[in-house]
């Protein structure tokens, strides 16, 4: 699996892309995120008046031959920040050809690569199976936080190991709270779902109160937007195993559709008021046109 992530051709394509953040924060290690602190980089960024026990080795002698006063050279301090990418691994997300599971892993092994190229904190977590009573990540599911273009490798190896096969509600909700209620390091958060369940929407609230940045990547099968289906069936959801007999006819699939295009609409108008990044996905999209092209346009990457 970890061969077939993402090309070789590919990976060098995506060395010069970058990961679009809005906000700046102060990070904790040098890399090549502008930081709201001033430091002692090359660029310069401001000017402000001297004050004692200031290095004089910042002071602007020029400044003080014209205005007699004394005033500091600021430039920019450019930080790493972290990058959260969080992957729905609910028995749902294994519906579909491609995949759901198998194309999101695909996304996020892209994103996470361009994070670590751009020197970024990457942490991770697949969501949606149980631990017990506390609903929390297992040591397989959540990753180690990874730095540099050389830990490429070990965050492929640890995409290659997940499996799809948890229970979506409540453990989703739980284990998103917890998510954002222990990092520590709020950054940029790119989430990756199907959204197949109510207890989505509660998690999600609670991570954009956490002070992320949020990026909602709404993955969903061809089977799922446009259903192929005719005559009497009995469906089973694949995580519950509650079962619904339909009888699929003209009508029925058009109501679908518009029940479906709704549904993304509700999510859209959900994300645009709590200013988290929305962009719905079907898997019949080419991977490598997504990625180059369409997050790129929809301003995810640049």
């Amino acid at each position: 699996m970890t061969k077939s992530l993402l090309a070789p051709s590919f990976l060098a394509q995506l060395d010069r892309l970058v990961l679009v953040t809005r906000q700046s924060r102060v990070g904790a290690l040098k890399g090549e995120r502008r930081s709201p602190r001033h430091g002692g980089s090359v660029e310069f960024a401001d000017f402000r008046a001297y004050a004692p026990g200031d290095d004089f080795r910042q002071i602007d002698w020029n400044a003080y031959a014209r205005l007699e006063r004394l005033f500091l050279r600021l430039f920019v301090e450019e930080e790493d920040t972290t990058v959260h990418i969080l992957l729905d691994a609910s028995e749902s997300m294994n519906w579909g050809e491609p995949r759901k599971f198998d194309y999101a892993r695909r996304v996020a092994a892209a994103l996470g690569y361009i994070a670590l190229v751009g020197m970024d904190r990457l942490m991770a977590a697949a969501l949606g199976s149980s631990n017990g009573a506390t609903n929390r990540p297992t040591d397989d599911q959540s990753m180690r936080p990874l730095r540099g273009k050389a830990q490429s490798l070990a965050w492929f190896n640890w995409l290659s190991r997940l499996h799809a096969n948890g229970v979506a509600s409540p453990t989703l909700t739980l284990a998103l709270a917890h998510y954002a209620a222990t990092m520590r390091r709020p950054g940029r958060l790119i989430l990756l779902s199907d959204l197949l369940d109510d207890g989505w929407r509660d998690g999600i609230k609670q991570l954009a109160r956490s002070r992320y940045e949020l990026t909602l990547l709404h993955i969903l099968a061809l089977e799922e937007l446009d259903p192929a289906l005719e005559g009497d069936l009995k469906l089973v959801d694949s995580e519950t195993s509650a079962a619904v007999e339909i009888t699929a006819d003209f009508d029925l699939l058009a109501r679908y559709r518009v029940h479906v295009r709704d549904w993304q609409a509700e999510w859209q108008q959900f994300c645009a008021a709590r200013a988290i990044h929305y962009v719905p996905i079907a898997t019949s999209l080419p991977f490598e046109q997504l990625v180059l092209s369409v997050l790129r346009r929809r301003g995810v990457l640049k």
